[in-house]
């Protein structure tokens, strides 16, 4: 059975990169322009994975994170949180937040491609 990844960037450039690049996997992928989409779409239908920008309208990745975190049902859904902000704290925030990884953009898409593989065990 394919893997699932939703893509969540209110970035049109990086989505279509990060779906361009996720499909190469053989992975099946579906997007969400912000915080409230992702939920609705995590809630239609859990992915195995979530990228996950911090900065969107509406709901930002921290709080979008913590929500799926908070939901039993959707304990096997892992997360890398894409973002801008690469401070150490915020990076310490979201893995507070209960992402699996951070990367920070802009971000080379064989660190990228590498992470999901990992993480999605794509051996």
């Amino acid at each position: 059975m394919t893997q699932s990844v939703l893509v969540v960037d209110d970035e049109p450039n990086i989505v279509l990169s990060l779906e361009f690049l996720m499909k190469q996997m053989d992975l099946d992928v579906r997007v969400a322009e912000d915080g409230d989409a992702a939920l609705q779409e995590i809630g239609r239908q859990a992915p195995d994975l979530v990228l996950l920008d911090v900065m969107m309208p509406k709901r930002d990745g921290f709080s979008v994170c913590r929500a799926i975190r908070a939901n039993a049902a959707w304990d096997d859904v892992k997360i890398i949180m894409l973002t801008a902000k690469s401070r150490d704290e915020e990076r310490e925030r979201g893995l507070a937040a209960g992402a699996d990884d951070y990367i920070v953009k802009p971000f080379s898409t064989r660190d990228v491609r590498n992470r999901v593989g990992k993480i999605l065990k794509l051996d």
